[in-house]
């Protein structure tokens, strides 16, 4: 399963991003084997409309559960329309590694 993690940087060592919408990367994780790949968030410094357009990238990559600290109301209503899991509360103190070793525990 490809699991979407809002980033700082573009490895697994990156600290998370505790904002959805405005986080510098996307690490793409795949949970059987712990592969990934970085994408640049070309929403981040969008006026408006940044949310839907990361749920886009982040749709078009595969991912089925979205780890972040914070999901705006309009991220939220596309996570939920494209059918992938958005999970919040992640802090920036965190790895990637950490947040999805954390979530695949539960």
């Amino acid at each position: 399963m490809k699991i979407c993690v809002s980033a700082m940087g573009g490895s697994l060592d990156a600290k998370v991003s505790e904002r959805f919408g405005r986080a510098p990367y996307f690490v793409i994780v795949e949970s059987d084997d712990m592969t990934f790949t970085p994408v640049l968030n070309a929403a981040e410094s969008m006026q408006g409309g940044a949310g839907p357009e990361a749920v886009r990238q982040v749709t078009e990559k595969g991912a089925k559960v979205v780890l972040t600290g914070d999901l705006g109301p309009n991220a939220k209503n596309a996570l939920a329309a494209a059918g992938i899991t958005g999970v919040t509360g992640l802090k920036g103190e965190s790895t990637v590694r950490q947040a999805v070793e954390e979530y695949l525990k539960k």
